[in-house]
């Protein structure tokens, strides 16, 4: 029988052992941390190889094409009578009747409403009595200064003859100039008397109201038995509009678009209670004076409206499109061409806007933007030719915010210019 015999170790040997096991740990994780940063690379470095090869870019194009373009102002506002007139009382006094009320079609001249006349067909009389008594004492003062004259002229001979004395010569004509004075303070006070009565009949006119024109009564703001106080600001009692077959919208235009609208441009407008009719309007005036509201600074259009089948009311709230250009057969382009430009990209770059596993650390791209650009400004529009685009220099004219005109630019029709473009991995 055998027995096993185990090896002796000694202290030294036991000790240099442990520090070799301890040496051994780190540069195992560091190699499993080595190995897996070397995957990684190697999986990115064959995402990057795989979408590189296979990019593909579609482009979306339209035809350039002839068209009719219109470029329109928008304007809101309201349609109005073109003539509107406010009717008051110049005289004080009660309503004694009213004649016409709301809708009531009225010629000039035709009577509205009446006051109590009373006190005034009182004064009228008393006027009248003035004005006789004044022209009696006219009469008299005429008398007297013939007397008067009669006299100077029977002493003025009497003292030719030396029967009378000069002082009674001239005592005769200091009576005669009395007399005179007198007759022409009484022709005086006749005028006055006689401004009185017309005063006094003027004002028993006014108390019978009367249209000025003719029209409709639009409102009636009275009733019998009112009180009416004539004043510096007197009540207005009616409101009538002229003829309303023929009205007018007056609209406000943006401080931004006023340059482009001008007298004798065609517009159209809807209302509310018709929103499927568009009415036929005319600029007629467009005024300078600026009316501000919040800090919007607009400017009062005014159009011409026929209204033969009375459809539409005073105040009625419209929205105007009104034709600042119209272009016949012209090159057309759509906006989005005008817009579009090929993004600096690298080839691997996908529609999402990365590229494999590197698209986690790069931003989202940004749309680019553009405001439009004005009337014969140059521009870059892309065209595709032979499958590749093509950067084309043009002049643009009007825009309708869809369409723009080409004025001039190596372009022609049936050429499709780029709008957009999607870029694939294969």
């Amino acid at each position: 029988m055998k027995d096993d015999v185990k090896p002796q170790t000694s202290p030294e040997t036991e000790e240099l052992k442990a520090i070799l096991d301890q040496a051994a740990r780190p540069r195992a994780r560091w190699g499993l941390r080595l190995l897996g940063l070397v995957a990684v690379a190697g999986l990115a470095y064959g995402a990057y190889l795989w979408s590189a090869g296979g990019t593909t870019v579609s482009y979306t194009t339209a035809e350039v094409k002839p068209g009719n373009l219109t470029v329109i102002v928008t304007a809101t506002g309201s349609v109005e009578p073109t003539v509107q007139v406010d009717v008051s009382s110049e005289q004080s006094g009660t309503i004694r009747e009213v004649l016409v009320d709301y809708n009531s079609e009225v010629t000039k001249g035709d009577v509205l409403a009446r006051l109590d006349t009373d006190k005034l067909s009182a004064d009228l009389k008393a006027k009248e009595a003035a004005v006789a008594s004044a022209r009696a004492t006219v009469s008299k003062a005429r008398a007297d200064e013939q007397s008067a004259k009669a006299k100077l002229d029977r002493l003025t001979t009497l003292v030719s003859s030396r029967v009378s004395t000069q002082q009674d010569l001239d005592t005769a004509e200091y009576t005669f100039q009395a007399a005179e004075a007198a007759r022409q303070s009484a022709e005086a006070d006749v005028i006055s008397a006689e401004a009185a009565l017309e005063q006094s009949k003027l004002s028993l006119s006014k108390a019978t109201i009367v249209s000025p024109i003719d029209g409709i009564v639009l409102s009636r703001d009275v009733d019998t038995g009112a009180t009416v106080a004539a004043s510096l600001e007197a009540p207005t009692l009616f409101t009538i509009a002229g003829d309303l077959r023929q009205m007018e919208l007056q609209v406000s235009i943006d401080e931004a678009d006023v340059g482009q609208v001008a007298v004798g441009q065609d517009a159209t407008f809807t209302v509310d209670a018709f929103p499927d009719q568009r009415f036929p309007a005319k600029i007629t005036s467009i005024r300078y004076a600026a009316e501000t509201v919040s800090d919007v600074v607009t400017y009062k259009g005014i159009l011409s409206v026929a209204n033969d089948d009375l459809l539409l009311r005073q105040g009625m709230t419209a929205t105007a499109d009104i034709v600042v250009q119209s272009i016949t057969d012209g090159l057309l382009i759509p906006n989005a061409a005008l817009r579009y430009a090929p993004p600096a990209t690298t080839p691997a770059e996908t529609e999402g806007g990365g590229s494999g596993v590197f698209s986690i650390f790069r931003p989202p791209r940004q749309t680019p933007t553009s405001a439009p650009e004005p009337e014969g400004s140059e521009r870059t529009v892309w065209v595709l030719r032979d499958g590749a685009p093509v950067a084309i220099n043009i002049e643009i004219g009007a825009s309708d915010g869809q369409n723009t005109v080409i004025v001039k630019g190596d372009i022609k029709e049936g050429d499709r210019v780029i709008t957009d473009q999607t870029v694939r991995n294969g």
